[in-house]
Protein backbone atom coordinates (compact mmCIF):
# COMPACT_ATOMS: atom_id res chain seq x y z
CA UNK A 1 0.00 0.00 0.00
CA UNK A 2 1.49 3.37 -1.03
CA UNK A 3 1.80 6.05 1.65
CA UNK A 4 -0.46 8.39 -0.32
CA UNK A 5 -3.12 5.70 -0.66
CA UNK A 6 -2.83 4.88 3.04
CA UNK A 7 -3.29 8.56 3.91
CA UNK A 8 -6.37 8.81 1.72
CA UNK A 9 -7.75 5.63 3.24
CA UNK A 10 -7.24 6.93 6.78
CA UNK A 11 -8.89 10.23 5.87
CA UNK A 12 -11.93 8.44 4.44
CA UNK A 13 -12.10 6.15 7.47
CA UNK A 14 -12.11 9.14 9.84
CA UNK A 15 -14.77 10.92 7.75
CA UNK A 16 -16.87 7.78 7.88
CA UNK A 17 -16.36 7.54 11.66
CA UNK A 18 -17.41 11.15 12.29
CA UNK A 19 -20.55 10.92 10.17
CA UNK A 20 -21.52 7.48 11.49
CA UNK A 21 -21.07 8.87 15.02
CA UNK A 22 -24.02 11.24 14.51
CA UNK A 23 -26.49 8.40 13.94
CA UNK A 24 -27.17 7.54 17.58
CA UNK A 25 -27.89 11.15 18.50
CA UNK A 26 -30.22 11.66 15.53
CA UNK A 27 -31.95 8.33 16.20
CA UNK A 28 -32.42 8.98 19.94
CA UNK A 29 -34.75 11.91 19.22
CA UNK A 30 -36.95 9.72 17.01
CA UNK A 31 -36.96 6.70 19.34
CA UNK A 32 -38.00 8.92 22.27
CA UNK A 33 -40.85 10.19 20.04
CA UNK A 34 -42.13 6.58 19.81
CA UNK A 35 -40.46 5.49 16.58
CA UNK A 36 -39.49 1.82 16.54
CA UNK A 37 -35.78 1.18 15.96
CA UNK A 38 -36.62 -0.77 12.80
CA UNK A 39 -38.65 2.16 11.42
CA UNK A 40 -35.69 4.48 12.06
CA UNK A 41 -33.38 2.13 10.14
CA UNK A 42 -35.87 1.76 7.29
CA UNK A 43 -36.21 5.54 6.91
CA UNK A 44 -32.46 6.06 7.13
CA UNK A 45 -31.33 3.51 4.56
CA UNK A 46 -34.40 3.76 2.33
CA UNK A 47 -34.00 7.50 1.78
CA UNK A 48 -30.23 7.15 1.38
CA UNK A 49 -30.69 4.43 -1.26
CA UNK A 50 -33.05 6.71 -3.20
CA UNK A 51 -30.60 9.62 -3.00
CA UNK A 52 -27.83 7.40 -4.39
CA UNK A 53 -29.98 5.78 -7.09
CA UNK A 54 -29.01 8.15 -9.91
CA UNK A 55 -25.25 8.21 -9.16
CA UNK A 56 -25.39 4.42 -8.88
CA UNK A 57 -27.10 4.04 -12.24
CA UNK A 58 -24.49 6.29 -13.86
CA UNK A 59 -21.61 4.41 -12.21
CA UNK A 60 -22.95 1.04 -13.38
CA UNK A 61 -23.36 1.91 -17.05
CA UNK A 62 -21.70 -0.83 -19.07
CA UNK A 63 -20.99 -2.88 -15.91
CA UNK A 64 -23.96 -5.22 -15.91
CA UNK A 65 -21.73 -8.29 -15.63
CA UNK A 66 -19.95 -6.78 -12.60
CA UNK A 67 -23.29 -6.17 -10.91
CA UNK A 68 -24.55 -9.69 -11.60
CA UNK A 69 -21.50 -11.44 -10.17
CA UNK A 70 -21.60 -9.27 -7.04
CA UNK A 71 -25.34 -9.50 -6.42
CA UNK A 72 -24.91 -12.24 -3.79
CA UNK A 73 -22.22 -10.50 -1.71
CA UNK A 74 -24.05 -7.16 -1.90
CA UNK A 75 -27.26 -8.84 -0.74
CA UNK A 76 -25.51 -10.39 2.27
CA UNK A 77 -23.87 -7.01 2.95
CA UNK A 78 -27.31 -5.37 2.98
CA UNK A 79 -28.78 -7.99 5.30
CA UNK A 80 -25.89 -8.26 7.76
CA UNK A 81 -23.81 -5.10 7.48
CA UNK A 82 -26.75 -2.71 7.03
CA UNK A 83 -30.07 -4.04 8.32
CA UNK A 84 -28.83 -6.26 11.18
CA UNK A 85 -26.10 -3.92 12.42
CA UNK A 86 -28.33 -0.83 12.43
CA UNK A 87 -31.47 -2.44 13.81
CA UNK A 88 -29.51 -3.98 16.69
CA UNK A 89 -27.66 -0.73 17.40
CA UNK A 90 -30.77 1.45 17.44
CA UNK A 91 -32.51 -1.07 19.70
CA UNK A 92 -29.46 -0.91 22.00
CA UNK A 93 -29.78 2.90 22.09
CA UNK A 94 -33.26 2.43 23.60
CA UNK A 95 -31.65 0.98 26.74
CA UNK A 96 -28.09 2.32 26.80
CA UNK A 97 -26.19 5.60 26.40
CA UNK A 98 -25.16 6.17 22.78
CA UNK A 99 -21.44 5.89 23.53
CA UNK A 100 -21.81 2.65 25.47
CA UNK A 101 -23.96 1.10 22.72
CA UNK A 102 -21.25 1.94 20.21
CA UNK A 103 -18.53 0.46 22.40
CA UNK A 104 -20.42 -2.82 22.45
CA UNK A 105 -21.02 -2.69 18.69
CA UNK A 106 -17.34 -2.11 18.00
CA UNK A 107 -16.40 -5.34 19.72
CA UNK A 108 -17.12 -6.58 16.20
CA UNK A 109 -13.46 -5.80 15.55
CA UNK A 110 -12.55 -8.85 17.64
CA UNK A 111 -14.80 -10.93 15.42
CA UNK A 112 -13.04 -9.51 12.34
CA UNK A 113 -9.63 -10.55 13.69
CA UNK A 114 -10.98 -14.02 14.53
CA UNK A 115 -12.61 -14.37 11.09
CA UNK A 116 -9.47 -13.36 9.20
CA UNK A 117 -7.47 -15.87 11.27
CA UNK A 118 -9.82 -18.86 11.27
CA UNK A 119 -11.18 -18.55 7.72
CA UNK A 120 -8.35 -16.89 5.80
CA UNK A 121 -5.36 -18.05 7.81
CA UNK A 122 -4.22 -14.48 8.59
CA UNK A 123 -2.84 -15.16 12.04
CA UNK A 124 -2.82 -11.97 14.12
CA UNK A 125 0.59 -10.65 15.14
CA UNK A 126 1.52 -9.84 18.70
CA UNK A 127 0.33 -6.23 18.75
CA UNK A 128 -3.01 -7.21 17.24
CA UNK A 129 -3.44 -9.79 19.99
CA UNK A 130 -2.55 -7.18 22.62
CA UNK A 131 -5.06 -4.77 21.07
CA UNK A 132 -7.77 -7.44 21.15
CA UNK A 133 -7.04 -8.25 24.79
CA UNK A 134 -7.18 -4.54 25.63
CA UNK A 135 -10.59 -4.31 23.94
CA UNK A 136 -11.93 -7.25 25.92
CA UNK A 137 -10.57 -5.79 29.17
CA UNK A 138 -12.20 -2.50 28.24
CA UNK A 139 -15.50 -4.31 27.74
CA UNK A 140 -15.41 -5.48 31.35
CA UNK A 141 -15.09 -1.86 32.52
CA UNK A 142 -17.74 -0.61 30.09
CA UNK A 143 -20.25 -3.17 31.39
CA UNK A 144 -19.46 -2.00 34.97
CA UNK A 145 -21.37 -4.99 36.34
CA UNK A 146 -21.08 -4.02 40.01
CA UNK A 147 -21.06 -0.23 39.89
CA UNK A 148 -23.62 2.53 39.57
CA UNK A 149 -23.26 2.46 35.80
CA UNK A 150 -24.52 -1.13 35.53
CA UNK A 151 -26.14 -1.66 32.14
CA UNK A 152 -29.49 -3.09 31.12
CA UNK A 153 -28.80 -6.67 29.93
CA UNK A 154 -31.35 -6.34 27.13
CA UNK A 155 -29.43 -3.39 25.75
CA UNK A 156 -26.16 -5.30 26.09
CA UNK A 157 -27.55 -8.19 24.02
CA UNK A 158 -28.70 -5.78 21.32
CA UNK A 159 -25.26 -4.17 21.36
CA UNK A 160 -23.54 -7.53 20.90
CA UNK A 161 -25.90 -8.32 18.03
CA UNK A 162 -24.79 -5.06 16.44
CA UNK A 163 -21.17 -6.25 16.86
CA UNK A 164 -21.92 -9.28 14.69
CA UNK A 165 -23.47 -7.06 12.04
CA UNK A 166 -20.52 -4.66 12.12
CA UNK A 167 -18.03 -7.48 11.66
CA UNK A 168 -19.98 -8.52 8.58
CA UNK A 169 -19.89 -4.94 7.31
CA UNK A 170 -16.10 -4.72 7.43
CA UNK A 171 -15.41 -8.20 6.06
CA UNK A 172 -17.91 -7.99 3.20
CA UNK A 173 -16.96 -4.43 2.22
CA UNK A 174 -13.36 -5.56 1.78
CA UNK A 175 -14.21 -8.69 -0.25
CA UNK A 176 -16.62 -7.39 -2.88
CA UNK A 177 -15.21 -7.08 -6.40
CA UNK A 178 -13.05 -3.97 -6.76
CA UNK A 179 -14.69 -3.34 -10.15
CA UNK A 180 -18.01 -2.65 -8.43
CA UNK A 181 -18.20 1.11 -7.71
CA UNK A 182 -18.36 2.01 -4.02
CA UNK A 183 -21.55 4.01 -4.59
CA UNK A 184 -23.21 0.92 -6.09
CA UNK A 185 -22.30 -1.23 -3.12
CA UNK A 186 -23.51 1.38 -0.63
CA UNK A 187 -26.76 2.02 -2.48
CA UNK A 188 -27.39 -1.65 -3.26
CA UNK A 189 -26.74 -2.75 0.30
CA UNK A 190 -29.03 -0.09 1.73
CA UNK A 191 -31.78 -0.82 -0.82
CA UNK A 192 -31.71 -4.53 0.01
CA UNK A 193 -31.62 -3.85 3.74
CA UNK A 194 -34.57 -1.46 3.45
CA UNK A 195 -36.57 -3.91 1.30
CA UNK A 196 -36.07 -6.75 3.78
CA UNK A 197 -37.01 -4.58 6.77
CA UNK A 198 -40.12 -3.31 4.97
CA UNK A 199 -41.18 -6.85 4.04
CA UNK A 200 -40.67 -8.15 7.60
CA UNK A 201 -42.60 -5.16 8.91
CA UNK A 202 -45.50 -5.72 6.52
CA UNK A 203 -45.91 -9.35 7.59
CA UNK A 204 -45.71 -8.40 11.26
CA UNK A 205 -42.35 -9.94 12.11
CA UNK A 206 -40.75 -6.59 12.98
CA UNK A 207 -42.43 -3.55 14.60
CA UNK A 208 -42.64 -0.60 12.23
CA UNK A 209 -44.28 2.43 13.81
CA UNK A 210 -43.50 6.14 13.63
CA UNK A 211 -44.95 9.52 14.57
CA UNK A 212 -44.86 12.55 12.29
CA UNK A 213 -44.82 15.59 14.51
CA UNK A 214 -42.27 17.57 16.46
CA UNK A 215 -39.44 15.83 18.31
CA UNK A 216 -36.91 16.91 20.96
CA UNK A 217 -33.50 17.37 19.41
CA UNK A 218 -30.52 19.20 20.92
CA UNK A 219 -32.78 20.67 23.59
CA UNK A 220 -35.17 22.13 21.03
CA UNK A 221 -38.51 21.12 19.57
CA UNK A 222 -38.15 20.57 15.85
CA UNK A 223 -39.73 18.71 12.96
CA UNK A 224 -39.16 14.95 12.69
CA UNK A 225 -37.68 15.70 9.25
CA UNK A 226 -34.55 17.22 10.82
CA UNK A 227 -33.20 14.00 12.41
CA UNK A 228 -34.41 11.97 9.43
CA UNK A 229 -32.40 14.21 7.07
CA UNK A 230 -29.35 13.90 9.31
CA UNK A 231 -29.67 10.13 9.52
CA UNK A 232 -30.15 9.55 5.81
CA UNK A 233 -27.81 12.13 4.28
CA UNK A 234 -25.00 12.59 6.82
CA UNK A 235 -25.03 9.31 8.74
CA UNK A 236 -25.84 7.11 5.73
CA UNK A 237 -24.97 8.58 2.31
CA UNK A 238 -21.67 10.15 3.35
CA UNK A 239 -20.82 7.61 6.05
CA UNK A 240 -21.33 4.45 4.00
CA UNK A 241 -19.60 5.69 0.86
CA UNK A 242 -16.57 6.91 2.79
CA UNK A 243 -16.46 3.74 4.89
CA UNK A 244 -16.61 1.34 1.93
CA UNK A 245 -13.96 3.30 0.04
CA UNK A 246 -11.71 3.30 3.12
CA UNK A 247 -12.14 -0.44 3.65
CA UNK A 248 -11.11 -1.15 0.08
CA UNK A 249 -7.90 0.82 0.58
CA UNK A 250 -6.99 -0.24 4.12
CA UNK A 251 -8.47 -3.74 4.32
CA UNK A 252 -11.04 -5.15 6.74
CA UNK A 253 -8.96 -5.38 9.90
CA UNK A 254 -7.24 -1.98 9.83
CA UNK A 255 -10.35 -0.07 8.72
CA UNK A 256 -12.35 -1.73 11.50
CA UNK A 257 -9.87 -0.51 14.14
CA UNK A 258 -9.61 3.00 12.69
CA UNK A 259 -13.40 3.05 12.73
CA UNK A 260 -13.24 2.76 16.50
CA UNK A 261 -12.68 6.52 16.57
CA UNK A 262 -16.43 6.67 15.91
CA UNK A 263 -16.88 5.88 19.60
CA UNK A 264 -14.95 8.96 20.69
CA UNK A 265 -16.82 11.17 18.24
CA UNK A 266 -20.18 9.67 19.31
CA UNK A 267 -19.48 10.24 23.01
CA UNK A 268 -18.50 13.86 22.27
CA UNK A 269 -21.57 14.48 20.09
CA UNK A 270 -23.93 12.83 22.62
CA UNK A 271 -22.38 14.95 25.39
CA UNK A 272 -22.76 18.21 23.45
CA UNK A 273 -26.22 17.52 22.03
CA UNK A 274 -27.87 15.23 24.60
CA UNK A 275 -25.84 16.06 27.75
CA UNK A 276 -25.23 12.30 27.94
CA UNK A 277 -21.94 10.96 29.27
CA UNK A 278 -20.95 7.45 30.45
CA UNK A 279 -19.59 6.92 33.96
CA UNK A 280 -15.90 7.37 34.73
CA UNK A 281 -15.39 3.59 34.87
CA UNK A 282 -17.10 3.17 31.49
CA UNK A 283 -15.03 5.97 29.97
CA UNK A 284 -11.90 4.20 31.19
CA UNK A 285 -13.11 1.00 29.56
CA UNK A 286 -13.83 2.91 26.37
CA UNK A 287 -10.29 4.29 26.41
CA UNK A 288 -8.95 0.72 26.64
CA UNK A 289 -11.06 -0.37 23.69
CA UNK A 290 -10.03 2.60 21.56
CA UNK A 291 -6.36 1.98 22.46
CA UNK A 292 -6.53 -1.00 20.12
CA UNK A 293 -6.58 1.46 17.20
CA UNK A 294 -3.02 2.61 17.79
CA UNK A 295 -1.74 -0.91 18.47
CA UNK A 296 -3.23 -2.44 15.35
CA UNK A 297 -2.22 0.53 13.21
CA UNK A 298 1.39 0.07 14.32
CA UNK A 299 1.13 -3.66 13.71
CA UNK A 300 -0.22 -3.15 10.18
CA UNK A 301 2.52 -0.65 9.35
CA UNK A 302 5.20 -3.07 10.54
CA UNK A 303 3.66 -5.86 8.49
CA UNK A 304 3.52 -3.69 5.36
CA UNK A 305 7.17 -2.68 5.72
CA UNK A 306 8.18 -6.31 6.21
CA UNK A 307 6.31 -7.31 3.03
CA UNK A 308 8.06 -4.56 1.08
CA UNK A 309 11.48 -5.60 2.31
CA UNK A 310 10.78 -9.20 1.26
CA UNK A 311 9.53 -8.19 -2.20
CA UNK A 312 12.07 -8.05 -5.12
CA UNK A 313 12.61 -4.57 -6.49
CA UNK A 314 11.12 -5.44 -9.87
CA UNK A 315 7.91 -6.80 -8.31
CA UNK A 316 5.38 -4.36 -6.82
CA UNK A 317 4.21 -5.22 -3.32
CA UNK A 318 0.63 -6.47 -3.16
CA UNK A 319 -1.72 -5.33 -0.41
Amino acid sequence: MHERSAGAGLGLALLSAVTFATSGTFARSLIEADWSAEAVVLARVGIAALVLAVPTALALRGKGAVLRRNLGPVSVFGLLGVATAQACFFNAVRYLPVGVALLLEYLGIILVVAWMWLVHGQRPRRLTVVGSVAALAGLAFVLDLTGAGRLDPVGVLWGLGAAVGLAGYFVLAARVDADLPSVAMASGGMAIGAAVLALLGLVGVLPLHATFGEVDFAGQRTSWLVPIAGLSLVAAVVAYQAGIAATRILGARLSSFVGLTEVMFAVLIAWLVLAELPSVVQLFGGALIVAGVALVRLDELRGTRAERSDTPAEQPALT
